[in-house]
């Protein structure tokens, strides 16, 4: 029998490998982007609910906010994916460390370190690269969905720091029923146009790519280190433009390569950096407890 921290790498390593699935996937699908994300939601959401089975939770208006946030942060990434590349939706997205940093001195009151700053400016210059190298292409939009996108993730984490009994699974079925009652007018919609292909890619993202590896994470997330958390889960925004490379032909431009390396660096340095000196930094200050 394997010991529990080997169990938990391996099924931290499973869970960021299906999540990094969701940029083809989301490109796979021929509908509206809302609806892609509305049917994602509410197929993971069955899946949490089917894993729970019946456990009872505490509402508050810590949750309610929560699940907005959730929602903004998932909905505005594939929304994003259908705008912009998968590269750009993904790295962009992944600012949201540095948002966290910024929220949780303006809201939290929390002291912004040396290395917090130096790490917001890498970032900066990395996003200044996505647009300065994009902005000819059309995807300059889908850039923009995509930051506020990491924006949204930084929210959710914010409130649920602000949420002295923070449950993450009610914050993200929350987050995924309500992401579904958005968007079923688009899925209704989008209802006379779907065919086999469509209905699969929908059930695959809901139960393999947003439902089993979140239970996964849930499972492995308090055994591990915050620094395996961020040295595995990095996995996700690797693989993902390389899947969408092989299976939809779509390759990320020189300076997204280049900006995204620059922000994924800096997310990784500064996730290090923090736990060898003992900053406070767990899993869910570098946003890995609200996946999209």
């Amino acid at each position: 029998m394997k010991q529990p921290r080997v169990r938990a790498i391996n099924q931290l390593i499973i869970a960021s490998v299906l999540w990094s699935s969701a940029g083809f996937l989301i490109k796979a699908a021929d509908v509206h982007a809302l609806a892609v994300g509305g049917a994602r939601a509410g197929i993971a959401a069955l899946v949490v609910l089917i894993y729970l089975r019946g456990k009872k939770f505490r509402l508050s208006k810590f949750h309610i906010l929560g699940a907005i946030m959730y929602a903004m942060n998932s909905l505005l990434f594939v929304l994003a994916n259908k705008l912009t590349t998968s590269s750009n939706a993904i790295f962009l997205q992944y600012t949201a460390p540095i948002w966290v940093a910024l929220f949780s001195f303006w809201f939290l009151k929390e002291r912004i370190h040396f290395s917090d700053w130096l790490a917001i400016g890498f970032v900066t210059v990395g996003m200044f690269l996505f647009f300065f190298g994009e902005i000819d292409a059309g995807h300059l939009i889908g850039n923009i969905v995509a930051v506020i996108s990491g924006i949204g993730m930084a929210g959710f984490v914010i409130v649920a720091k602000l949420d002295p009994e923070a449950d993450s699974v009610l914050y993200v079925l929350l987050g995924n029923l309500l992401c579904f009652v958005i968007c079923l007018p688009f899925l209704v919609t989008s209802f006379p146009m779907l065919d086999f292909k469509t209905g699969l890619v929908f059930v695959i993202l809901g139960v393999f790519q947003l439902g089993i590896p979140y239970i996964l994470y849930a499972k492995a997330i308090p055994v591990v280190s915050p620094l395996e958390a961020i040295l595995i889960t990095i996995l996700e925004p690797i693989l993902n433009p390389i899947w969408v490379c092989l299976f939809s032909g779509e390759a990320p431009s020189l300076w997204a390569l280049i900006g995204g390396s620059i922000v994924l660096g800096t997310v990784v340095i500064r996730g290090i950096y923090q736990s060898l000196v003992n900053q406070p930094s767990t899993p869910e200050d570098q946003v890995y407890m609200c996946r999209k």
